[in-house]
């Protein structure tokens, strides 16, 4: 009996032991992970989560009314804004932009009737046809045969769907991640029907969280808002998933609305993925 005692005293000291090493392997798990993967979704959490994990950046386009050389109120250089470097098809980063990651600034955005920025709230059928893929808004996105290749933009004339941002368009776009093509001249639109030319010289891409969208109260009664950004790597957005604004205020003509005021009550954006 004394020997079976001693047997089972010893089963429980081995299982308490086991136990106990097993409790501390978990709080080693639980402090890894604590300490690295909380970091990496820390920073990849720049823009709106699109619902399963990834995360969604709106397509714009943006003219010389917002980025230019000498533009107020931040007075870009030439070399800023790759004025010296514009041309159809040109995708590359704004020098500004590259050098200035994370840093916030404000832009303006233009006036009514001369917008600065411009939505497109769905790519046109046949600029998927033309590749490099088979997605309409990436393929302009990419510059693609038509769409800026070698100088070729036959396919961006009397483009429907593109829609320029007044006051209430802009503030629906905050806490939004924004990807832009940035064009070197106006981006002109027709009002009947509705359609934008977007053929012209390009100074490249930007990439940028829109963090406020304010009046404007130092300029013209037509000035439409500033927005403040913060500057994000445009080389990792490119390969994000790419997605159109589908509710922008349509304006009713180049002067009506004169919406140059951000609303109280902000409406919803609604977003669906490019194609």
């Amino acid at each position: 009996m004394k020997r079976e005692g001693n047997l089972l005293w010893v089963t429980l000291l081995i299982l308490l032991m086991v136990f106990g090493l097993g409790a501390c392997n978990n709080d080693d798990i639980t402090e890894d992970v604590t300490d690295d993967d909380t970091d990496d979704i820390t920073d990849d959490t720049d823009g709106t989560d699109n619902g399963d994990g990834n995360f969604r950046t709106v397509f714009l386009l943006i003219d010389e009314e917002s980025i230019d050389n000498g533009n107020e109120p931040n007075d870009f250089s030439e070399d800023d804004v790759n004025d010296g470097m514009a041309e159809i098809g040109h995708r590359e980063i704004l020098n500004f932009f590259a050098n200035n990651i994370d840093e916030e600034i404000t832009l303006y955005t233009g006036q009514v009737g001369d917008e600065g920025w411009f939505a497109l709230r769905q790519a046109p059928g046949v600029w998927g046809n033309v590749g490099p893929t088979n997605n309409a808004a990436r393929n302009f996105l990419e510059a693609g045969p038509g769409l800026g290749e070698n100088g070729d933009d036959d396919m961006l004339d009397e483009v429907p769907d593109v829609i320029p941002l007044r006051a209430t368009s802009l503030a629906m776009l905050t806490g939004e991640r924004v990807l832009a093509i940035v064009y070197d001249s106006d981006i002109s639109i027709n009002y009947d029907p509705l359609a934008a030319n977007l053929q012209g010289e390009n100074l490249g891409i930007v990439a940028f969280e829109v963090l406020e969208v304010n009046e404007r109260t130092n300029g013209s009664s037509s000035d439409l808002p500033s927005v403040n950004i913060r500057i994000l790597d445009a080389a990792s957005v490119l390969g994000t998933d790419l997605y159109l604004y589908r509710n922008p205020l349509i304006p009713e003509s180049s002067s009506e609305p004169e919406d140059t005021t951000p609303p109280n009550d902000i409406p919803e954006i609604e977003l669906s993925p490019a194609d």
